[in-house]
């Protein structure tokens, strides 16, 4: 299944062009869910967020929706990334669970300053919860340091089953290049450069482009794939999803 979506559904610039006219803030989730397969939720790297806050956003998508939750800033943004424990293990306690098979990856996303040091990376991702009750947890890392262009980081990923992010990206490099074989069993891509003048963020043949890599990473199938447009001209990264959402159903 090759899902895609934005980060959140709340921002103002969407009322009217995302969103018709007079439909409720209350109601956006819901619009904003059946014109996209996924949503990153940011707020969850900044905060925790309520039980009932996550039973909320399972009732009102449909079947087949998927959540990506960022993963607390608490964990990542430190010196010493193996004594991260306590903070992952406090996210997971949070209520999530409450999104049922709603639940997509765990994003980790770390600082641009954070560079690559092989062992202290190897024991975060020792700290990683393989399941949440009787659910298979699925972990995705972004790094944003030139260093992690490194093949240990990629073996790394590969051996704990972790996604390493595929960034399209002008501010930071990425450990990938988009043709490069994930390192999980789903693959995991933010494309941050939409542009305003452009009525669906990227040109035609562009997503054309990224339809196409999409069905590559996907293996016939046989791996999930999330695509998120993510930053950039983030009023126009609706658009964006939905046009390639609308190439790879006119390619199946």
């Amino acid at each position: 299944m090759i899902r895609v979506g934005v980060g959140g559904w709340t921002y103002e610039p969407w009322r009217g062009t995302f969103y018709p006219q007079g439909l409720r803030q209350a109601d956006e989730l819901k619009h904003a869910s059946r014109a996209l397969t996924a949503i990153e939720i940011n707020g969850t790297f900044y905060g925790s967020q309520k039980p009932e806050s996550y039973q909320k956003w399972h009732d009102e998508t449909p079947d087949g929706f998927r959540f990506s939750l960022k993963g607390p800033r608490f964990a990542v943004n430190r010196r010493v990334l193996g004594e991260a424990g306590e903070s992952i293990a406090r996210f997971f306690t949070t209520g999530m669970d409450r999104l049922g098979d709603k639940l997509g990856p765990i994003l980790w996303q770390f600082a641009a300053t954070k560079q690559f040091d092989r062992d202290d990376m190897a024991a975060f991702i020792a700290l990683l919860p393989e399941k949440l009750g009787e659910r298979r947890l699925q972990h995705a890392l972004e790094v944003r340091h030139e260093s992690f262009r490194d093949p240990a980081f990629l073996a790394l990923a590969r051996g704990a089953n972790c996604a390493a992010v595929f960034a399209h990206a002008d501010k930071y490099p990425t450990p990938l290049d988009a043709t490069d074989a994930p390192t999980a069993d789903f693959a995991y891509a933010r494309l941050q450069n939409c542009a305003e003048e452009e009525a669906t963020g990227y040109p035609p043949a562009a997503l054309d482009g990224w339809a196409a890599q999409a069905r590559d990473w996907a293996a016939d199938g046989a791996r999930d794939v999330y695509v998120f447009f993510i930053s950039g001209a983030k009023v126009r990264a609706p658009a964006a999803a939905q046009a390639l959402i609308a190439r790879l159903a006119a390619q199946s």
